[in-house]
């Protein structure tokens, strides 16, 4: 059987982690990778000697590929995915999938016209952690869930100029971590439907934020049907005495559950279950979370390349960032 035919649009760390996930599962070959860095692509050629170097995402698509991983800078994303969809490739995009909800939709829209699988990478559900999580909350174990709390403190920030000009990123922190939260919770819910009553104050620089800034501290509360308050801290160089501080907690009338991440590590997660006082550790490390959503996108395009209606979701964790940056 004939492997899908991959190109990789964007081959920096992100970008290669992902490819040598994919590769990993034996279910796809890299065909080309395109990228601005030579250091980047010799990178790459380590990983994919056969892949050819493009010049750009219309050479790639040139190719009759069958699907197209993208990470590239935000600003980028919608078009490009539409591009590759519309050339009848599946896609694979880092987050956000767009800017704000119109761009979202636009891609969501593409994918359904052409029926082609669309995915974003949103690797924190596929951690072990929040997978028994998930389940707990769905299987009713917690009981009612009326409450979320999340945050996600990285102690550096990004390190890419485009990063800090809302044109091209969309937003600061809230669009950087906090998309991954909010994504995460409405995913664990089994996405009720868009958040109302929201409310946000975004500061950038200890002010709050004004003009084209983007925010690198923010808190939004807002509220899900069925009953549910979130409520949600991000920032980026925030003085937290940890690289991060990064959790998930779900609080039920019959117990609570949490993600959260181990002595300030981006990667090192315990999930624990609570009744009352008492705790109960479900999951701890090690745990090989962070390129789980990549393989599941390429076994998944070898077996069945159709629209996956679950891409339609993707916009309502749009609206919801859009109503954040509204509010604050």
């Amino acid at each position: 059987m004939t492997r899908p035919r991959i190109g990789f649009l964007g081959v920096g760390w992100i970008g290669r982690h992902r490819m040598a996930a994919m590769l990993a599962t034996g279910a796809i070959e890299a065909t080309a990778v395109c990228d601005a860095s030579p250091e980047m692509l010799t990178e790459a050629a380590a990983l994919a000697p056969d892949a050819v170097v493009v010049p750009d995402l219309d050479a790639m698509l040139a190719l009759g590929l069958d699907g197209v991983v993208i990470a590239t800078p935000s600003a980028l994303h919608a078009d490009q995915s539409i591009r590759a969809l519309e050339a009848g490739a599946a896609v694979f995009c880092q987050k956000p999938l767009g800017r704000d909800a119109a761009e979202a939709a636009r891609v969501v829209v593409a994918a359904q016209t052409v029926d082609r699988l669309l995915m974003v990478d949103f690797s924190y559900r596929y951690t072990e952690g929040m997978r028994q999580i998930a389940e707990l909350v769905r299987g009713g174990a917690l009981g009612h869930v009326h409450a979320i709390d999340l945050t996600f403190h990285n102690a550096y920030g990004p390190d890419k100029p485009w990063f800090y000009d809302r044109a091209l990123s969309g937003g600061g922190c809230v669009m950087d971590l906090g998309v991954h939260l909010i994504d995460l919770a409405m995913w664990t819910l089994d996405f009720p439907g868009d958040a109302s009553n929201v409310n946000a104050r975004l500061f950038a620089g200890g002010q709050r934020l004004a003009g084209d800034t983007v925010e690198d501290y923010a808190t939004a509360s807002f509220d899900l049907p069925g009953g549910v308050a979130v409520r949600l801290a991000c920032s980026w160089r925030l003085h937290a005495g940890h690289e991060a501080v990064i959790a998930a907690q779900f609080h039920g009338t019959d117990g609570g559950a949490a993600l959260r991440n181990v002595d300030g590590s981006f990667y090192d997660f315990v999930a624990e279950r609570y009744t009352g006082t008492t705790s109960e550790t479900l999951v701890g490390p090690p745990d090989d979370w962070g390129a789980r959503a990549a393989a599941d996108w390429a076994r998944r395009i070898a077996t069945d390349a159709r629209f996956d209606p679950a891409a339609a979701k993707l916009v309502s964790v749009a609206r919801t960032i859009d109503a954040i940056y509204a509010a604050g």
